[in-house]
């Protein structure tokens, strides 16, 4: 495509049936970008999936739609990887007795000396080489964030040991953190889930904290780095039987697969409560994002909104909520 100004971006736009003029869409089109705008939110999830707009103000309302819910979610997720991280890191130091790391990769990670005594060779060699990445990955993490003082503070101290496993979570990026999690021995990923009361029926082999982490990471990045998020195309990690089945029998749902903001809303919404979030403000962020909801449907056509948002996503809404008010 040729059309360079912004005069003839929107005759452009003008061809393909979309209706834009004046000076205010010619102003929304400037700012929001032809690419990043037009271009990124024209379909739904998969770039097949194209939404039939007809006008301009049409794309802007999806646009607005979606900066909503990214400043309704970033502060929600940034409650729950503080609050996981807070408990994660209290189960290890006491698991280890220690706030060191080196006791943290001597006892509290898996490895080949201390995996189940059932374990194979080749799982043995499979947790030693993720023990392995791990430690890798702490000793990036510790090299990269020198320069901040909550790391550089105990190389300068006279009484220096080792940097605490605290200081060393805290810098962590979340999908850096869901790796450790997963790395961590099953008796220190069950002490996770009895402090979080995340029962075992669905989730044996204690794999939902670090399955739920990964699921959010790419949820998290997304609004980080301002990218698209109101269709869910940010999926990049596969859901897992114990998530699934955990969260559809606690919540009563029929189905969860992540292809839509439905689902992350309702995990975020399981963990909220599991982090003893009081009740009255998990179920106002269910509120707020169905108030967002309902603005988009009343901002554009009917045939735009229902491409867009679930027939179901008020009913699913409704059974979190009452699962949220439940004990």
């Amino acid at each position: 495509m040729s059309h360079t100004s912004i005069n003839g971006l929107m005759r452009h736009l003008r061809n393909n049936g979309i209706s834009i003029n004046g000076s205010t869409q010619k102003r929304q089109l400037r700012n929001e970008g032809y690419f990043h705008g037009y271009k990124g939110y024209r379909f739904f999830r998969y770039p097949e999936h194209k939404i039939n707009y007809t006008s301009y103000s049409e794309i802007h309302s999806t646009i607005e739609y979606d900066s909503k819910l990214k400043t309704l979610l970033y502060g929600k997720m940034m409650s729950i990887e503080t609050a996981l991280k807070s408990v994660v890191t209290e189960c290890i130091i006491d698991y280890d007795d220690s706030e060191e790391i080196s006791n943290m990769l001597k006892l509290a990670i898996s490895s080949y000396q201390n995996c189940p005594p059932s374990s194979t060779e080749r799982e043995k060699n499979t947790l030693q080489k993720q023990k392995l990445n791990i430690e890798s990955i702490i000793r990036k993490q510790l090299q990269n964030n020198y320069k901040h003082r909550r790391i550089n503070h105990y190389y300068k101290n006279s009484h220096y040991e080792d940097v605490p496993v605290w200081a060393l979570i805290d810098v962590m990026m979340l999908g850096e953190f869901g790796t450790l999690v997963e790395g961590l021995t099953m008796d220190v990923r069950d002490r996770i889930s009895k402090e979080l009361d995340i029962s075992n029926h669905y989730d044996q082999q204690r794999h939902f904290i670090y399955d739920s982490i990964f699921t959010l990471k790419d949820l998290r990045n997304s609004i980080a780095h301002n990218s698209i998020i109101f269709d869910a195309r940010f999926k990049n990690y596969s859901i897992t039987p114990c998530v699934n089945n955990t969260l559809r029998n606690e919540i009563g749902l029929v189905f969860i697969n992540f292809d839509s903001l439905d689902d992350y809303i309702i995990l975020m919404s399981y963990m909220l409560k599991k982090l003893e979030t009081p009740k009255r403000e998990i179920i106002t962020f269910i509120n707020d994002y169905l108030k967002i909801v309902e603005w988009y449907e009343n901002t554009v056509d009917s045939q735009i909104s229902s491409a867009v948002i679930r027939n179901d996503c008020k009913t699913r809404m409704n059974q979190l909520i009452n699962y949220v008010k439940s004990n």
